[in-house]
């Protein structure tokens, strides 16, 4: 098989085309995979289940030249991927399960709102490096590298741990947006569940960010201790990250106007000042962004600070720098969309695959595979597949993401739907049974 049809054809150039998104639906995009996990167990085999389920959640295409549709709904497997074929949409967004099928909301107008309303949704958070471009240097907008990077690192090891242990979920998908950002994915039954005002309390739960855009610092820690959840965060992720990685990547110390950044955050005249004449005449260090934190650390940490509040603005600045910036309307609102993992994002031709929250410091954007990448990929297998048992998915760098999504989320995610369902099956039968011995 010979993607372009030309088996002497030179190599796939194009980062993004629609010729090659149709081929990547035709090929590659999990259909399966992703009916199962918006069916959560929904899929007619067991009694407890419900059969529209799948049928009620809302999908949006947007498609080539910015046309968008919205409330798109499919019945089955069948229906979602050859709508998904036929029309190529360059995006696909997931919004929420509805009490009634989104494609058919106009029947129900004359009941009022709250006949057609969104009755669940998973969790989600959305973060985007571009909100981080006053403490990276590196890029700016949308582009990313490995310097910055570890800001979306810092992100996801801060909330998957909080949001396992802190609110005792289990079935979690980090995913690569394709370009600057992650998207998360909360699917617990209990998180699907959850109101517009219980996603908020969530969504809050992480927000420490406070003050105008244009405020200086926008981070003050008062009390006389951190909130355990934040202790652990500075202690097990953000100090880490900000002194082995953004501390020297970003250079945070090594010209006037970047410490003066950091120094703007310290509410004491005369401290700064001293500091600020100190470096200001010393430029020959090689070390000169760790000597320079070093000497921060110490002159704020000292017995000989007598200012409320001093001793915590180390802290203070590491949370600045390194703390999740969170878009808190995408998690406040149930009938919120979100990209659909799995989709390639136009600008960069890029799958946006999961990621390992485990092994998130491995992660590479800038290696991600790309649309024209697969396609080479599915070109180079040639004829081979046609004499082994392997599937198209197998054959390309996508067959690693695929099989992690399902090995460590897909698959534990549906147990334990099935394990719902069948609680909730069995307590029904048995509610009845108690109805009739009455």
């Amino acid at each position: 098989m010979v993607i372009d049809g030309n088996p002497n054809a030179g190599s796939i150039t194009e980062t993004f085309s629609l010729e090659y998104l149709r081929m990547y639906y035709g090929k590659l995009f999990p259909y399966t995979d992703m009916f199962q996990w918006m069916s959560y167990g929904n899929d007619g085999k067991h009694p407890g289940c419900d059969l529209s389920f799948f049928g009620r959640r809302e999908f949006s295409f947007t498609l080539d030249n910015d046309i968008y549709l919205r409330f798109q709904s499919f019945s089955n497997l069948a229906e979602m991927e050859n709508s998904i074929k036929e029309k190529c949409p360059f995006k696909i967004d997931i919004g929420p399960v509805y009490s009634v099928d989104p494609a058919k909301r106009h029947a129900y107008s004359q009941g009022g709102n709250s006949v057609f309303a969104p009755v669940e949704r998973e969790l989600v958070f959305d973060i985007d490096i571009t909100d981080y471009d006053d403490v990276r240097y590196c890029c700016s907008g949308a582009d990313v590298c490995l310097n910055c990077w570890p800001l979306m690192t810092a992100a996801i090891k801060v909330m998957d741990v909080s949001l396992r242990d802190d609110f005792g979920f289990n079935h979690i998908l980090w995913v690569y947006s394709g370009r600057r950002g992650i998207h998360c994915w909360v699917c617990d039954g209990r998180a699907r569940r959850l109101t517009n005002e219980q996603r908020t309390a969530v969504a809050n739960y992480f927000h420490v960010y406070k003050g105008g855009e244009n405020s200086l610092k926008k981070i003050s820690f008062t009390g006389a201790a951190l909130h355990p959840f934040l202790t652990r965060s500075y202690t097990d992720v953000l100090r880490v990250i900000f002194e082995e990685k953004l501390l020297c990547s970003q250079d945070l110390f090594a010209s006037e106007e970047r410490y003066q950044k950091i120094l703007e955050l310290i509410p004491d005249e005369t401290l700064v000042t001293e500091l600020h004449e100190k470096w200001s005449g010393n430029k020959r260090s090689t070390t000169l962004n760790n000597d320079r934190w070093d000497h921060l650390k110490h002159t704020l940490q000292s017995g000989k600070q007598k200012v409320q509040g001093l001793r915590r603005c180390v802290e203070e600045i590491v949370f600045s720098y390194t703390y999740p910036r969170l878009d808190m309307e995408v998690s406040k609102s149930m009938n919120h969309l979100l990209k659909a993992p799995f989709c390639v994002h136009p600008k960069t031709g890029r799958v946006c695959i999961p990621i390992d929250p485990n092994n998130c410091d491995d992660f590479d954007p800038t290696s991600v595979p790309s649309l024209s990448e697969l396609l080479e990929e599915l070109n180079a297998a040639g004829l081979k597949a046609e004499f082994e048992n392997v599937s198209e998915i197998e054959k390309t760098s996508l067959g690693k993401s695929i099989k992690f999504f399902r090995s460590s989320f897909l698959h534990p995610l549906l147990k334990s739907c099935k394990e719902e369902l069948e609680r909730s099956h069995n307590a029904k039968l048995q509610q009845s049974k108690n109805s009739l011995n009455w």
